[in-house]
Formats: structure tokens, sequence, C-alpha cells
């Protein structure tokens, strides 16, 4: 069966947009019509046409609300949201700077949290809208290293659940996505040496950006009857290593 999505008219928002899942996402939505902003903290990042950039730390509520309010006084409303901003170190919990902790907190948690704030009242009063936001399957498994990458993956699960509970009633739907291990630039600064990349390609597979593309398309549209639930690619599926 062949799937086509149509955007046309539609606004979508989504942070952490400007490269790897975030990025391919948000291109897909243009190419199908609708208008994608991205928020990141790059400056000035080359974009496609239908997506625009905005530079915005998530972790900074302020800043969030602002950019929310820029887009809906220019488009005059707000369709989907694809919280996907997150930092990923890679340091032992003895060793664990409080900065650190708390940054990742604010980014990976905080930061959905804030963009949700942001967005919910424009989808309430329209009576529609879709979130999404990623958690990992390092959430249910742990990774020496990981810890505060974890912690914050494992809370968006029963946070989005809660979420999905409260805006029902004005026809929100809200879904949690477990994209499997994707190389995206994100990554690769959190392995450098690229021992768990070979790890992974060997086990559940390595996929790409573009291979969450549909299932995120699909949770966006109005095919997706569904909220409070958790969509999983626990493997890559057809790709091939070159």
């Amino acid at each position: 069966m062949r799937t086509q999505f149509d955007a046309t008219g539609e606004v979508l928002v989504v942070t952490g947009g400007t490269s790897g899942i975030g990025l391919a996402v948000a291109t897909a939505y243009a190419r199908a019509g609708g208008s994608a902003h991205v928020f990141g903290t790059r400056a000035d990042p080359e974009l496609p046409d239908g997506v625009t950039g905005h530079r915005v730390d998530v972790a900074d509520r302020e800043e969030v609300f602002a950019a929310v309010g820029r887009i809906v006084a220019q488009e005059g409303r707000i369709d989907g949201l694809v919280a996907g901003a997150a930092v990923q170190p890679r340091t032992p919990v003895a060793e664990t700077d409080p900065a650190e902790w708390q940054r990742t907190l604010d980014v990976n948690l905080t930061g959905v949290v804030w963009a949700t704030q942001a967005v919910l009242p424009t989808m309430m009063a329209a009576r529609r809208g879709t979130i999404l936001a990623f958690s990992s399957g390092l959430a249910n498994v742990g990774h020496a290293n990981a810890s505060a990458y974890a912690a914050t993956k494992g809370a968006l699960v029963p946070w989005i659940k809660s979420l999905a509970a409260e805006v029902a009633e004005y026809r929100i739907r809200a879904n949690v996505v477990f994209p499997g291990v994707i190389d995206t630039p994100q990554f690769r600064k959190a392995n450098p040496a690229g021992g768990e990349l070979e790890h992974w390609k060997t086990s559940t597979g390595v996929g790409s950006a573009e291979d969450v593309v549909g299932p995120l398309m699909f949770l966006l549209s109005d095919a997706a009857s569904m909220s409070g639930s958790v969509l999983t690619r626990d493997r890559a599926f057809g790709v091939e290593d070159d």
C-alpha cells in the first residue's frame, strides 16, 4: 500500500530540528506542502525550502514562548510539535558534574515541557493538534556513562501519557516514539570513537534519520487515531550498509 501525506496549509514546530531526525521530518513536512519551523542553537543553519530556522534554547522558557508566539502571529496556527531537542553526554555517574546533569534535564525533559506549554493554547483553541516526543531504548536497559540521558528519556514516557489524558477532550494527540539506533550527528558526537556504531550495526542494525520520517508523518497525520501510545522501532529495517 502506497502512502502519501498532504500537509498543505498546516504548520509544524520541531525542536532540535536543525539536524538529524528533526531536520528530516521538517523537510518531509515542507515537501508535503506544510510550513515547518525548526528550533536549534546553531546560528543560521542552511535549511531547505519551506523550513524556517529559529535560534532557540529549549531550556529557556522565555525564548521558547517568544519563538512560538512569533510563529502563531505569522502563521495563525500550529498543528504539530515534534519535541526532539536533546543532549547526550557520556560521563560516569561518579564524575557527573552538577551543571552537566542539570543541563541534560533542562534540555531533554524540561525543554519538552516548555515547548508543549507554548503550543497548547493554540492547539486547544483549534481543538486539534499533535505532540510527539522521543524516548530511547536506553530508557529501558540503561547504558554505562549515559545515566542522565537514559533517565530523562525514561521520564518522558509517563509524562506524555499523562499529557495525553489531559488534552484528549481537546482532540489533541500526544505520543512517544522510540526511533531505534539512528546514525545522526548527535549520536556520533556522543560516540566519537565509533565503537558503539559498530556494535549496533551487528546487533539491532543502525538506521538513518530518513528511516524515522514515515512513522512520524503517520503520527502527525489524521490517520493516527491514537494517543498516549508508544511507537517503537527496535530494529533497523530495509537499511543497507554501504
